[in-house]
């Protein structure tokens, strides 16, 4: 998966193109009207003037944005009228810095545009803007209209409507039902003023300034304040995007479990990074949650202690090699093995044929050591150059370290990045045919994608399977905010080929050895109720361990403040049965604003 930084480069580069694609005007305007504001919302996602033009439209400003490339003002006309469905507010595109202060009364004629962020393919909601605008000052100083509170009370508990099916399952033509459905509240509200109060804080501060809180402190709410994601029907009603219309340098930096006390007020923009957005022109006092980052337990001399940690496309460019080797020696307390995701080739993004990757290795190695852990000893498999996806130049792959006081590798000659492992009965026991190795690495369901890699392992006589996964990205799916209810998961199709595949050689392990102890470990990129883990389950040849929390524990990574689960150990049922295993989600990473993944890693000990 490209990092999270050109990926967003990128997508504001679309946002951009598209802004100004949105703006074009009707040579031959098809109406042209005197309106107010809530006649241009409307009762529906899409304006009954959309493409006309319109004449004279009133309102007082209520935010102006000045940087990006969606430069603007919000007006709201402080006359509503009395349908609940109608916004009175509406951003102003100008495409460059708006000449009207907080408080101007206007006027506004323009074309009315129903602007997508991310295009039309991102399934996206429009945004209702009035484009291409003639503006006149009438007045200044002008009271703003009083913010609309959001909470509890007024967002409902249904999160959006079923879509049409006749539209491909949109929602844009259905009439909002405010009182009925989030989504349909929060635009009826689109471009209005509106207020939070006493926020907590769900989704870290993020380095594009923008945070997330939830208005409703009861939904989903865990220990340590976020708000878990628990299935497909629990989209968490109460979540909005916090951003600012001030200074980058004065945003709060958030982690979750803090709360932005008193009032935080804005107008209610759409972006494609989230959907509906608070952008704040007063922000709430942040007061802390106190919440710490977490360490697990010391395995016992008899447990092996086995952990996955996506390190975020590591290479020697990063500054951060002894902050992850401090969490794995102090958070993590050295597990036997660990399986790292998004280890990159020895010069990282540079595109140049390198995809050997033992100086990242070796750096993250010595840092270990240098932290007070053991001098683990290492194995993977480079793949062919610009085969397996990530950043481009990047040749992300799986890596084993492993502690050799406390584990030796089976090594087998053979792997490359081509060819396959397999299983051999051996006496009654499982063995693979090479070792490192990766599994049907030429299967089309591993196209521009990692492969995963497994490995024997021995820990005390007794054998170990480990098969390090990193599936498909989330890349291309349809957000929970989009106009296609519910919104269609592309991407999982690939995963639930990847996923058949694993499990199809973790069942040719279990059929040559029954009880052999196999554990399936990584970055899955999908839900533990998800199709995808349902597909690596089969039939019990694995079990995703993380279902032994609690329900308000189980998440490894958090999104637009929904706290969920993206990695994932699964086990063999001599694992499972044996009722000797411990598994524990350690947050270190998720949950805070200085985060060096956005990966919290995982641990499982038990006793082979």
């Amino acid at each position: 998966m490209p990092s999270k930084s050109s990926a967003r480069l990128a997508a504001l580069t679309v946002a951009a193109v598209c802004s100004a694609a949105s703006t074009v005007v009707l040579t031959s305007p098809a109406h042209a009207d005197s309106v107010r504001i809530h006649d241009i919302q409307g009762s529906t996602r899409i304006s009954p003037y959309a493409g006309k033009q319109v004449t004279d439209v009133t309102g007082i400003v209520t935010g102006v944005r000045t940087y990006g490339s969606s430069r603007g003002f919000w007006i709201q006309d402080p006359e509503p009228d009395a349908d609940p469905a109608t916004s009175e507010g509406v951003f102003v595109f100008t495409g460059s810095t708006p000449k009207v202060a907080v408080g101007d009364a206007v006027t506004v004629s323009g074309t009315v545009s129903e602007f997508v962020p991310g295009g039309t393919s991102s399934g996206n909601q429009s945004l209702t803007e009035i484009t291409r605008p003639t503006v006149t000052v009438v007045s200044g100083g002008n009271a703003v209209p009083a913010p609309t509170v959001v909470d509890a009370r007024s967002v409902p508990d249904v999160y959006a409507p079923a879509g049409d099916t006749t539209a491909n399952g949109s929602i844009n033509a259905l009439p909002l039902k405010p009182a009925t459905y989030a989504l349909d509240h929060y635009e009826s509200l689109e471009g209005m003023n509106v207020r939070v109060a006493d926020a907590r804080v769900v989704g870290a501060t993020d380095p594009y300034t923008e945070l997330w809180v939830t208005v409703k402190p009861r939904e989903h709410a865990n220990r340590r304040g976020g708000t878990v994601y628990g299935s497909y029907d629990s989209q968490n009603t109460g979540r909005l995007q916090i951003q600012s219309l001030g200074k980058a340098a004065d945003f709060p930096s958030a982690n979750v479990g803090d709360t932005l006390t008193g009032t935080t007020v804005g107008p209610l923009d759409y972006n494609q990074f989230g959907g509906y957005t608070l952008v704040a022109n007063e922000m709430g006092t942040l007061k802390s949650g106190g919440v710490q980052r977490e360490t697990t337990r010391k395995q016992s001399r008899g447990e092996l202690a086995v952990a996955t940690y996506n390190v975020e496309n590591l290479d020697p460019s990063d500054t951060t090699f002894p902050a992850h080797a401090a969490a794995i020696v102090n958070n993590l307390k050295s597990p036997d093995i660990v399986s790292l995701e998004e280890i990159q080739d020895n010069n990282g993004a540079t595109n140049d044929g390198t995809v050997a990757a033992d100086r990242t290795v070796t750096e993250l190695i010595d840092a270990i050591v240098a932290a007070g852990g053991p001098r683990y000893d290492w194995r993977s498999i480079d793949p062919a150059d610009d085969a397996d996806g990530g950043e481009p130049g990047g040749n992300i792959r799986q890596v084993f370290l492993f502690n050799p006081e406390r584990v030796s590798f089976t090594d087998r000659a053979g792997g490359d990045a081509t060819t396959a492992t397999g299983v051999t009965k051996v006496r009654g026991t499982a063995q693979l045919t090479v070792s490192p190795g990766r599994v049907d690495p030429t299967d089309p369901a591993w196209t521009n994608s990692r492969k995963p890699l497994a490995g024997e392992f021995v820990f005390r006589g007794r054998t170990v399977f480990v098969i390090a996964n990193h599936f498909n990205s989330k890349g291309g799916d349809q957000g929970l905010t989009s106009q296609y209810q519910p919104p269609a998961r592309s991407s999982e199709v690939q995963r639930h080929q990847q996923a058949t595949a694993v499990h199809a050689f973790v069942k040719d392990i279990l059929d040559a050895q029954k009880n052999a102890d196999v554990i399936a470990l990584g970055d899955i990129n999908d839900f533990e109720f998800s199709e995808t883990a349902k597909i690596l389950e089969g039939d019990g040849e694995l079990w995703s361990a993380i279902k032994s929390l609690p329900k308000s524990e189980r998440y490894t990574y958090d999104y637009q403040g929904n706290s969920q689960v993206l990695d994932q150990i699964l086990v063999s049922p001599s694992i499972r049965r044996g009722c000797d295993f411990s598994y524990d989600s350690v947050h270190v990473n998720a949950e805070f604003h200085d985060q060096i993944s956005d990966h919290d890693p995982q641990v499982l000990r038990f006793e082979p």
